[in-house]
Order: C-alpha cells, then sequence, then structure tokens
C-alpha cells in the first residue's frame, strides 16, 4: 500500500489506531502475536558442516582428490598424504573464508532503534523497537532513530538524515501532508520515515505503517539474501583448467594403455604406466599457490588501505570494465560547503575543504579580503549569526555538530575570521524563530555591544526576496525593484544551474521603540544583503583517479540519491559525463526493464534519484552486456548491488557495516583514488597468475611428453612417480610463489581491460606452454636415452640424470615467464625472491641426489661430474633456442589482435 498517498485519518481507519490513544496493551500483543516482532529475519544458514563440503565440489579439487587415488593404486603413500594435505589447507582456508563473509544482517539489525517512545493507552511509553507493530503511534525528536517505517500525521520543523537508504547527503524536510502519485520514489516520500534513518532536527509524531521484513530497510534484507554472487573471472577460469586437465590425463592414460597393448605388453603394467602420466599431467601444487600469490597480494593491498574480504576479488578488479559508484561520501565529501557568494551584484567564490576554516575569497582572478567589502562581509557575519551549528576541532579534524546547511554557512564565516566565539563576544542573541517548512525561513532578534537590536533572518530566496523592501546594493540600502528582483532572480538561477543550494540572508535594525511579538513582525520589510551557494564538494583526488581509470579502459558510472541536476554537476566537475553523454532518473529507470535498460546503459554516465533495486538492475544490465563491473557505496541502500556486483567495495570509514559485510573490498581512506591503486594491483596479480600457469604447465607437458615419448619408444620410464609429484611440489612450487610476487610491467594500467570471457591461455599463452614444454620434454628425453646407452644396467642412474634435466630446464624457464616477449626483456635480477627460490630449488635437488638417506625414496643415485656438463647444456636449450625468434615473435603477435579486437568491443 502506497501510505504516503493516504490522508491522516485515512491512515488511522487502515491501521485501526487512534493517534491520541495510541493502541491498548492487550491490542498491541494480539497483533505482535499475530504478525511477529519487529526485527529483520535472517535467512536459514547452512551448518558448519555443509560449508566446509562444500569446499570439495571444486572441479579443481577432485582433479586433485583423482590424483590421490592414483598415487595410493601405484603404492606411493607419500604423494598421497602430500595431495591430501594440500586439499584439506584451501578447504580450511575457504570455510573460514566464508563463515566471516555473512554478516550483513546482523549489522542491519544494529541499525535499529533499541528504543522508541510509544503511545499505549494514552501514555507515551520507552517500549524495546522489535515490540513495535502496525498501529503503533510513535513519537520522535532529534537524535532519535527510527524503529520502524511509519507514516508521519505532525511535524514540527522535522528533518530526517536518510543517506545511509537513499544515498542523498542533505537531511530531508518532512510533513505530514499526503502526496499525490503512484510512482513516488523512496527520496520524495516527505510525509514517510524509514526504520533505521536518523532524526536530525525537529519533532513529528506518526502511526507504524511497516514492521520488520516489510519495512524499507526489509526490502534491503530481503535482496541482499537473495542476491547472487556470482564467480569470479579467476573462479571461472582455473575451473576451466581444471576440466582440461582431466581430460588430458584421461586420455592420455587411455592412450598409453592401449599402444603398450597393442605393442604386445601387460595390461596391469600398462595400467600403472598410464597412471604416472596422469600424475604428471595433474599440478598438484597449483589451487595452493594460486591462493598464496593472493593473500601475498592482500598483504600490498593492505598497505595501499585497501582490506580484501574474499581472496578472488584481488584479480577481479584487474579485469574490471566499469566502476559505479554512489556519489555522497565517496566522490563527494559528504559535507556541504559554500563555495560561491552573491551580494549587490557581484558573485566571489571560496576555496577550502570540508568543514575545515582555511580557506579564501575570490573575485574572478583577484583575491578579496571580506573585512573590507561591506556586502560580502555583512552574508557572511549574519549567515553565521542566524544559526545553531557549530565547529569544533577533533584530533586535527574539524567537526560539525549541528545540521549541514548551517555548518557550511559557519564554516564560510571562519574563514573570514568570523568564529561562533569572536561573535559572541560582539552580539547578543535575545530571540530567535526557528526554522518552520511552512515560513522556509529561519530569524533571530540580535543585540550589538554598542546596545543596537535588529532581525536577522536566512532561508529561500524566492520567500525572502518577497518580504524585503530594499536592498544592500554596491554597499549602499536601495529600494527594492523589479530590477533588483531580477537580478536576484538571475543569480539563483546562475547558481542553481551549478547544482548549488542557496540560502538567501536578509536583516533589519530595530528602533528602541520597536517591539516584536511574532515571526510575521520580524519577518518583514526586511533588507535583502545576498545568497550563499553551497555543494557537497568533491574529494579532490577523486578527477585524477577518474581519468587514469579512463587511461586504462575503465568507465565510471556515478549512482546517486540526489536530484539530477546536482549529480550532472559533479559528475562534470570530475569529468565523468562527456559531451553528449546520457542522464537517466529513477522514475524512468523504474518504468525499464533489465533488457531495455541492456539498450542504454553503454551511453549513459550518471543515475540520478535511484533506489536500492535500481541500482540491482543496473549492474545486472551492465553484466549482461559483458562487463565486470565494481559497484562501490557506504550505505545500507548500497548493500545488495555490492553483494551482486562481481567485485563489491565500500567505504571503511564512512561506510555501514552493512555495506562493509557484503562487500569484497574495503578502502580503509575513503578514497575513490585508491581504487584506481587497487585495480593496478588486481592486474598485476592476475600477471603473475598467468605467469606461474605458464610456467607450471609447461613445465608438466615436459613431464607428460618425456613419458609418453619413451613409451611409445618402447624405453623404460625416464621418470618414476616420486619425482614427477616432487618436481610438482617442490622445483616447480617455489619459484612459482616467487612469481606472485614479481613487480608489474610498466604498461600495466595502460592496458585495456581483459575481456571478460579471455580465456586464461589467451594472447598466445597456450602456444608458449605448448613449445617449452615440448623442448623441456625433448631434451630431458635426449639426456635420459644418451645416459642409458652410455650405460643400459644402471637405469636409475639415467633417470637420475633425466630428473636434473628437467629441474634445470624449469628453473631456467622461469625467468622466461617474467614476460609477455622474452627473458632479455625484464632485469633478472628485479625479482630477487625468484632468484632465491631457484637457488634453493637446486640446492633441495643436490640434497635428493646425493644425500644418501633420501636416494632410496626419490629412486635417485649420485651423478658424475662429467653428466653435469651435458645436463646444463640440454637444459639451457628450451629457453634459449626460442628467444627471438619466429616462434616467440610471430605466434605471439597473431593472437595479439583478437583480443584487441574484443576490447575494442567492450568498449
Amino acid at each position: 500500500m502506497n501510505w504516503y498517498e493516504l490522508r491522516a485519518h485515512e491512515v488511522e481507519k487502515k491501521t485501526n489506531t487512534n493517534v491520541k490513544a495510541g493502541l491498548s496493551e492487550q491490542e498491541a500483543n494480539a497483533r505482535l502475536k499475530q504478525f511477529g516482532p519487529n526485527e529483520l529475519q535472517e535467512a536459514k544458514r547452512p551448518s558448519a558442516l555443509v560449508v566446509f563440503l562444500s569446499q570439495f565440489k571444486d572441479f579443481m579439487v577432485l582433479v586433485l582428490l583423482g590424483a590421490t587415488i592414483v598415487s595410493a593404486l601405484l603404492g606411493e603413500m607419500v604423494d598421497a598424504v602430500a595431495i591430501i594435505a594440500i586439499v584439506l589447507i584451501n578447504g580450511v582456508l575457504g570455510f573460514f573464508q566464508e563463515r566471516r563473509a555473512e554478516k550483513s544482517l546482523e549489522a542491519l539489525k544494529e541499525l535499529t532503534a533499541p528504543q522508541v517512545t510509544a503511545l499505549r493507552n494514552g501514555k507515551w511509553i520507552k517500549i524495546p523497537s522489535k515490540g513495535l507493530v502496525i498501529g503503533d503511534v510513535l513519537k520522535f525528536g532529534s537524535g532519535d532513530r527510527i524503529g520502524a517505517d511509519v507514516r508521519i500525521v505532525e511535524a514540527s520543523s522535522l528533518y530526517i538524515e536518510e543517506s545511509a537508504l537513499t544515498g542523498e547527503s542533505v537531511p530531508v524536510q518532512k510533513k505530514a501532508d499526503a502526496i499525490a502519485g503512484s510512482n513516488v520514489g523512496i527520496g520524495d516520500q516527505s510525509n514517510m520515515a524509514f526504520m533505521g534513518t536518523m532524526v536530525t532536527r525537529g519533532s513529528g509524531i506518526g502511526v507504524v505503517v511497516g514492521t520488520g521484513m516489510n519495512t524499507a530497510m526489509g526490502q534491503i534484507a530481503n535482496m541482499l539474501q537473495n542476491a547472487e554472487e556470482s564467480e569470479t573471472p579467476l573462479q571461472i577460469r582455473l575451473e576451466q583448467l581444471g576440466k582440461i586437465l582431466i581430460v588430458v590425463a584421461l586420455a592420455l592414460t587411455a592412450l598409453v594403455v592401449l599402444v603398450g597393448v597393442y605393442q604386445g605388453n601387460d595390461l596391469y603394467r600398462m595400467f600403472l604406466a598410464g597412471v604416472s602420466l596422469a600424475v604428471a599431467a595433474i599440478p598438484e601444487g597449483l589451487p595452493a599457490i594460486v591462493t598464496v600469490a593472493l593473500s601475498l597480494g592482500v598483504q600490498r593491498m593492505i598497505k595501499k588501505k585497501s582490506i580484501v574480504r574474499k581472496l578472488p576479488a584481488v584479480e577481479t578488479l584487474g579485469c574490471a570494465s566499469v566502476i559505479c559508484s554512489d556519489k555522497t561520501g565517496t566522490m563527494t565529501q559528504n559535507k556541504m560547503m559554500v563555495t560561491h557568494l552573491w551580494a549587490g551584484g557581484d558573485t566571489w567564490q571560496v576555496s577550502g575543504q570540508g568543514y575545515n576554516p582555511s580557506g579564501a575569497f575570490h573575485r574572478g582572478q583577484e583575491q578579496v579580503n571580506p573585512a573590507k567589502v561591506r556586502s560580502l562581509y555583512q552574508l557572511l557575519t549574519f549567515g553565521c549569526l542566524c544559526n545553531n551549528a557549530s565547529i569544533v576541532k577533533k584530533k586535527k579534524e574539524y567537526v560539525l555538530d549541528g545540521d549541514p546547511t548551517e555548518g557550511a554557512l559557519v564554516a564560510a564565516a571562519m574563514k573570514a575570521g568570523l568564529s561562533r566565539e569572536v561573535l559572541a563576544q560582539q552580539f547578543h542573541i535575545l530571540k530567535e524563530f526557528p526554522f518552520d517548512s511552512t515560513r522556509k525561513m529561519m530569524s533571530v532578534i540580535v543585540k550589538d555591544s554598542s546596545g543596537k537590536r535588529f532581525v536577522v533572518t536566512k532561508g529561500a530566496p524566492d520567500v525572502l526576496l518577497g518580504i524585503s523592501g530594499s536592498i544592500l546594493w554596491g554597499d549602499k540600502q536601495q529600494p527594492m525593484s523589479t530590477l533588483y528582483k531580477n537580478e536576484v532572480q538571475s543569480a539563483v538561477n546562475v547558481l542553481g544551474g551549478q547544482a548549488l543550494r542557496t540560502i538567501a540572508v536578509a536583516y533589519k535594525p530595530l528602533r528602541d521603540s520597536d517591539t516584536i511579538h511574532n515571526e510575521q513582525e520580524a519577518e518583514s520589510n526586511l533588507m535583502f544583503i545576498g545568497l550563499q551557494g553551497m555543494i557537497d564538494p568533491p574529494r579532490p583526488e577523486v578527477k585524477q583517479a577518474v581519468q587514469e581509470c579512463r587511461e586504462a579502459g575503465i568507465r565510471t558510472i556515478m549512482i546517486t540519491g540526489d536530484h539530477k541536476v546536482t549529480a550532472m554537476a559533479i559528475a562534470k566537475q570530475l569529468d565523468i559525463l562527456p559531451e553528449g553523454g546520457r542522464v537517466v532518473e529513477g522514475a524512468e529507470l523504474m518504468q525499464m526493464s533489465v533488457e531495455d535498460l541492456e539498450s542504454i546503459v553503454e551511453e549513459t554516465y550518471v543515475f540520478a534519484r535511484v533506489s536500492p533495486e535500481h541500482k540491482l538492475k543496473i549492474v545486472k544490465a551492465l553484466q549482461n552486456r559483458g562487463h565486470i563491473v565494481a559497484m562501490t557505496g557506504d550505505g545500507v541502500n548500497d548493500a545488495p548491488a555490492i553483494k551482486a556486483s562481481d567485485i563489491g567495495v565500500a567505504m571503511g570509514i564512512t561506510g555501514t557495516d552493512v555495506a562493509k559485510e557484503a562487500s569484497s573490498l574495503i578502502l580503509l581512506d575513503d578514497n575513490f583514488a585508491t581504487i584506481k591503486a587497487a585495480i593496478q594491483e588486481g592486474r598485476n596479480i592476475y600477471e603473475n597468475i598467468r605467469k606461474f600457469i605458464r610456467y607450471l604447465l609447461a613445465s608438466n607437458v615436459g613431464e607428460i611428453l618425456v613419458m609418453l615419448f619413451a613409451m611409445l619408444l618402447a624405453l623404460p620410464l625416464p621418470l618414476v612417480p616420486i619425482q614427477i609429484l616432487w618436481v610438482n611440489l617442490v622445483t616447480d612450487g617455489l619459484p612459482a610463489m616467487a612469481l606472485g610476487l614479481d613487480s608489474a610491467e610498466e604498461d600495466v594500467m595502460r592496458r585495456k581491460p581483459r575481456h571478460p570471457k579471455e580465456g586464461v591461455f589467451a594472447r598466445g599463452l597456450s602456444w608458449k606452454i605448448l613449445s617449452r614444454g615440448f623442448l623441456i620434454g625433448f631434451v630431458t628425453l635426449l639426456a635420459f636415452i644418451i645416459s642409458y646407452n652410455q650405460n643400459p644396467n644402471e637405469l636409475k642412474y639415467a633417470q637420475t640424470v633425466a630428473f636434473a634435466t628437467l629441474v634445470l630446464a624449469q628453473l631456467i624457464h622461469v625467468f622466461d615467464c617474467r614476460s609477455e616477449h622474452s627473458i632479455f626483456h625484464r632485469n633478472p635480477f628485479g625479482n630477487m625472491y625468484l632468484v632465491g627460490s631457484v637457488i634453493i630449488s637446486i640446492l633441495l635437488m643436490l640434497v635428493v641426489i646425493y644425500y644418501e638417506p633420501l636416494q632410496p625414496i626419490f629412486d635417485t643415485m649420485p651423478i658424475q661430474a662429467r653428466d653435469w656438463l651435458l645436463i646444463v647444456g640440454l637444459s639451457s636449450i628450451p629457453t634459449f633456442l626460442l628467444v627471438g625468434s619466429l616462434l616467440t615473435g610471430g605466434k605471439d603477435k597473431k593472437k595479439k589482435k583478437p583480443v584487441l579486437q574484443q576490447q575494442a568491443n567492450l568498449k
């Protein structure tokens, strides 16, 4: 039901209550029993056991479990135990991540008021908010949090701050009158008060019309429960990789068995040989290394003021193609600030940030001293006198106590040296007529140090114009004429066109014989002083961040609950809205389906006056267009869209707990520019993951081919399964982790975002893996054949030579993996972690070969010095043979064009 459409008596009738007496305790208890408590309900959560077991349904994990069975069949229990350990470690990490992530509704509950003032049996009493029922009559005043959705029936200068629900930065004036229209958004329902919002000024009485999950907050909670969390590109690609590997493993096993049996070998022996090939095909350490690489990236991002709540989100930022950003508090400072002053035909610009009293006044390019310009000085003085706000310094920061609009006036005066303390010594306020929504102004009667009295009034420009008999023009009082009224109205239009909220200031001196009994006597025949134009200003660093994101191929979209004019002005200041860019309002969005929105979303840069369900629709439309969407925000209203987006980014300082718990990334400094640093880190992490996938799989291809070629040539196995597992977990593992620490290449933020459907093997990676893997397998088999032919009776020695060749070939190849170009493109000592890991791997290899207690376990024996020359020479071939060749240049270039075309299509 649209409660805002009903008159007060109709609301009483529909809820079966009485605004003068409220409900009886008996009736309230009956309704409470029928409809349940006024609290948000949580969806049933899966048990801890179910969550833990769900960690093992990933395809790659199933591949590893298959490898465990393979190792057990081979009788290699050491291998099986090692693989099981990897699986369990990954499962435990995922379990704790998921159990921490689902706290959004608990945070929402904290936003509901614990105590409210309700009318029961004709008496005002305090009751817990969860005991509220429909029909309860509530009373609320400044500082109170609304306990349920309420239809206001009485309002006295009532203002409610709804930014957590609507995203609008300025407190909303409330009234009791019915509103016509069936599609009025939450932000425009001026006769409604919503659960979880805060009263900033005035008082009111209302009837409860929605409780629990039937409130606006409850609808958000329901969307939060039902919002689907999409898999990240990394998760999708690793799952694809796992499927490829298992298919390869099964195909190789079948091939070896068939070839071997065809050649007359024993079926059981061939089956074990095929299984050993399957072990070679599976990079057992891949999931662990991915987790470690992401964790290391998380640590680096903390230093850059970002907290990652979900590990895969690190790389997702790197391929984001759109950032949907909330305006209030994210791109702006969430602090009203006077930026323009107008008086007597002159306009001054005011510099500064937020409520900080540092700032200057300029007329054009000229800096002005306000004390030397009468009209300007009076405008600032009177704006500060007719005011109840104060600004205090707390821990090096200036904090507002009072209404943001009045705070902006105080801050502007402080920039001219007019603090409340200084003015209190010169002026004494005798009487105040508070702001009233009907009058649209506030007045005070002031007495100065000489004993003279005068009235100061501030309010809506059109209202003050109507009650002003004169105007201060050129520092002289002039009779108010049509010409002057047109000048004032023109100034109001100019400031309004810049999305500035205008406050007019006027005054009149009082004679000793004048007596003021009421507002009408005070607010008449005033002298109009001027206008103060204010706005919630953009953060100074955001414009540069938006520009850098654009250079990286990332489009920024502003989504806000503020009015269209304000949103457009901020978007233009930040260079978000290009010439011809589209702006869509919530009312228009409400009439659109997701499919309709898809047709215009590519040309839209600003969404104004939107509600939570609109944000979800925007995210969905962008995702359907193939975008990877990052959604930033700080309010409760942002949480469902944050959760449904590919990566949700919450503000750490101003963000609500709900937004933080729904997010994947939290910005510690609430700085939009931090997103750019996070994107750069995310791109680098993904590139590093590609590097070690390239390294691991090229190594595994080499292992597979050396085994397969040996069987096809009817040779003994060049490697035993335990050696293959050792290479996969140790020789492959340490350098792969070091690749995860590699620094970004210089052009990482000048590339376009990766196409969302780009596979992990794109940009020539599959060719690099196959070509290097083929050469690694070839030289390893060659080393085995040479050594085996020299002494056919020493199979173990030939296997040890093959083992050492394989290890060294891989360790040399790891330096080639640092760049998309060649091993010489980057300084090999640029990553000392990699240099150290290679040295450690070589030492561990030597220990396995020469330390006697380990020789029986790994089927190795000491290698003679002369054979090391053969090993080093052959192991260098796979990397250096391809440097500068067509295999590197030509093939890679051929792969680049489709990627660029895909990126152009995205744009």
